[in-house]
């Protein structure tokens, strides 16, 4: 056994769940243990038998928004592996996954962010084939590929996403984890990597420690979270002088759903069924994917470059008056 606690957080979700167990159970080299962030009151139940232990703690508010940075907080606070390996519901490992983190999380290395495949719908109703999960998975159109050298830094900590990320303890430690100010969807990873770079904690791209994402209906933007993105947005400016998610407050703005007021973002209608129907993720998408939409939202634009150019420009406009 490797030293590697295997980090997850989840609300519902049961099937994904027992899935990412058996991936797990599947591994070359077993986790020291699965800690469960349960962001609901009832445990789960019926999980899949394995060789290691799994925890379960419960983190829930009383409003019931997701309290997406406090679980993982929560999680690293309980495990007690040398490596901390977190996992989004969605993803299962493939089976060289623990033995992949345990060799690119060193003390002081910082975080490594592992390979992701996305998988259509009801690739998993047979049961867990890694063969076929390779075959069937995609990468997201807006992910580096891996880099063919094992180990590259990444520059740009906006490119940090939580579904696939190892750190070992000590810089975990160093990092002061995720703010809690986030809760509900959206905004914490963007902190957190900002974090990162303040403190001089590198980040890495990783050839290997690959997940396969289960298919599950999503919007993107997310409008179905407008009220969290928002607020977070907000928080983000709070703390470091301007906003994130701006591609994501583009489209609303362009939507129709969002003005940029003088005190601060504000909703000006809730989303409609027409709204949804543009921004659902549908079964022939193995993702969902903001940019989709956006090029729905700019028609009169004549080329890719043109639309890109028109969302920067919204970009910064959601961003520039964030500190005043």
């Amino acid at each position: 056994m490797r030293d590697v606690s295997i980090l997850t957080i989840a609300r519902g979700r049961d099937a994904h769940l027992r899935n990412v167990i058996r991936g797990l159970e599947a591994q070359t080299v077993r986790p020291r243990e699965l800690v469960i962030g349960a962001m609901q009151s009832e445990p789960y139940t019926d999980l899949p038998e394995t060789s290691f232990p799994i925890r379960q703690i419960h983190i829930t508010r009383p409003d019931g928004e997701l309290p997406l940075a406090s679980a993982r907080n929560a999680t690293a606070r309980a495990a007690e592996g040398e490596v901390l390996a977190f996992v989004d519901v969605d993803c299962i490992p493939h089976p060289e996954f623990t033995a992949d983190v345990w060799n690119a999380c060193a003390p002081g290395r910082g975080l490594v962010m592992g390979e992701v495949a996305y998988l259509p719908k009801g690739a998993t109703e047979a049961g867990l084939d890694f063969a076929r999960f390779e075959r069937l998975g995609v990468r997201h159109s807006d992910r580096q590929a891996p880099p063919p050298e094992w180990l590259r830094q990444c520059d740009d900590y906006r490119c940090f996403w939580s579904l696939n990320f190892a750190m070992h303890r000590e810089d975990w430690a160093r990092s002061g984890g995720f703010d809690e100010g986030y809760y509900g969807y959206g905004g914490e990873d963007t902190d957190f990597g900002r974090t990162l770079e303040y403190r001089g904690i590198p980040i890495w791209w990783l050839k290997g420690a690959k997940v396969y994402h289960q298919y599950h209906e999503h919007c993107m933007p997310p409008i179905h979270h407008i009220e969290s993105v928002l607020r977070n947005a907000e928080h983000f400016a709070s703390r470091w002088g301007e906003r994130t998610m701006g591609h994501w407050l583009h489209a609303f703005h362009m939507m129709g759903l969002i003005d940029n007021a003088p005190d601060g973002l504000r909703i000006l209608r809730e989303p409609n069924e027409a709204d949804f129907a543009l921004c659902r993720q549908t079964g022939d998408m193995p993702y969902a994917n903001s940019r989709r939409v956006l090029d729905k939202l700019e028609p009169s634009l004549d080329s890719e470059a043109e639309r890109r150019a028109a969302a920067e420009r919204g970009e910064a406009w959601m961003s520039s008056v964030a500190a005043e």
